[in-house]
C-alpha cells in the first residue's frame, strides 16, 4: 500500500500495488473549461475548491464518485462541510462554495504500508478565501482488500482559531457532515440502518449499491458510523436522484458550536464490495470497526 503526491497536481493517490484506490484532491481544484458548460444559475457554485475525495474506485476500476456534475457543480466526490457556518454575525456555505472554503496549508503527513496507506492533512477555512477561522485535520486511511472488500477510515478534526464558530444542517434538519455523490448507477438500491435506541451496542450503516459504469457486476459502498462520534447517530439523508447519500451531523434543529480547545472529532469508515451487502454482513463489518483502535490526529 503506497500513498504518493503527484508533484505537478499536487494531489494524492493511495494505492495498492498498481491500482489506484482513491485520489483526494489537497490541492486547489479550477472549474477551467468546464464552467463554459454550466448554467448561469448555476455558475456561481462552480468555484475552485480543494480537500475531497475524488475519484474512490471500485474493484474493477470504476469511479464511484462524481466531481463537477453539471446539476450541482459544487458537489465533490465525498467531502465535509457544512451549508451553514456562522462566524460571529456572518453566515458562510462551505457545503456550496460560498463566503468560506478550506484550503490546505501544505501541513501533511503520508504513510506508506504493507497493511494500508495513509493521509494526514491539514487545511484551513478561510473567511472569504483570507481570514483563517477553523484548523482541520483529515487523516484518510485505506487498507488492503481482501476478500471481504477494503475499507477506508476517515477522521477529521476541527478546532476553532479565534471567536466560536457554529456549523448546522441546511435549515439545521436537511444534508450536511460527510457528503457523498456518487457517480450515476444502474439498479440503484439505498438501504439505511439504525439500530433502536436502547440497543447495546447501536448499530449505523448504510449501503447504496448497483453498477457503475465500467463495472462487471453490482458494487457497494457502506457507510458505518463510529458510535465516540457527538450526536451519534447521526440521522440518514438520501437523494436518490442525484445518487446522493450520507450520515448528517448535528443532530436535527441544532447548531454545534466549535469551541477552542475542545476540537469536534467526526469519525467513518467507508466498505468498498461487491455486490450487495446483507444486514448480518453488516452488523459483522460495523462490529470489526467498532472494535478497532480509533484513528489519531497529529498535534
Amino acid at each position: 500500500m503506497q500513498a504518493a503526491r503527484d508533484l505537478e497536481s499536487g494531489q494524492i493517490a493511495l494505492i495498492e500495488g498498481n491500482q489506484v484506490v482513491l485520489r483526494y484532491n489537497y490541492s486547489t481544484v479550477e472549474p477551467g473549461e468546464l464552467s463554459k458548460q454550466i448554467s448561469a444559475d448555476n455558475l456561481k457554485y462552480a468555484r475552485p475548491r480543494s480537500n475531497y475525495i475524488h475519484p474512490l474506485y471500485g474493484f474493477d476500476g470504476e469511479e464511484l464518485t462524481r466531481d463537477w456534475s453539471l446539476d450541482h457543480p459544487h458537489h465533490r466526490g465525498i467531502y465535509w462541510a457544512w451549508p451553514e457556518v456562522q462566524w460571529g454575525e456572518e453566515m458562510g456555505d462551505l457545503h456550496a462554495l460560498q463566503q468560506v472554503f478550506a484550503r490546505p496549508t501544505d501541513e501533511l503527513k503520508l504513510t506508506s504500508g504493507d497493511a494500508f496507506a495513509q493521509i494526514e492533512a491539514e487545511n484551513l477555512w478561510l473567511w472569504e478565501d483570507s481570514i483563517p477561522i477553523v484548523r482541520e485535520i483529515a487523516i484518510i486511511r485505506a487498507y488492503r482488500g481482501n476478500e471481504r472488500g477494503r475499507y477506508v477510515d476517515l477522521l477529521f478534526q476541527f478546532t476553532p482559531l479565534n471567536e466560536d464558530v457554529t456549523v448546522a444542517r441546511r435549515d439545521t434538519d436537511k444534508y450536511g457532515g460527510l457528503n457523498i455523490r456518487l457517480a450515476p448507477v444502474k439498479e440503484q438500491m439505498i438501504t439505511f440502518h439504525t439500530d433502536v435506541e436502547d440497543s447495546n451496542p447501536r448499530m449505523a450503516w448504510a449501503e447504496l449499491s448497483g453498477l457503475f459504469e465500467g463495472g462487471t457486476s453490482l458494487s457497494g459502498l457502506s457507510i458505518l458510523q463510529n458510535r465516540a462520534n457527538p450526536d451519534y447517530p447521526g440521522d440518514w439523508v438520501e437523494y436518490p436522484d442525484l445518487n446522493w447519500f450520507q450520515p448528517t451531523f448535528p443532530a436535527s434543529r441544532t447548531r454545534y458550536a466549535l469551541r477552542k480547545g475542545e476540537p469536534l472529532v467526526l469519525q467513518y469508515r467507508l466498505w468498498i464490495h461487491r455486490g450487495r451487502a446483507d444486514e448480518r454482513t453488516h452488523a459483522e463489518v460495523w462490529q470489526a470497526y467498532d472494535e478497532a483502535p480509533n484513528l489519531q490526529a497529529f498535534d
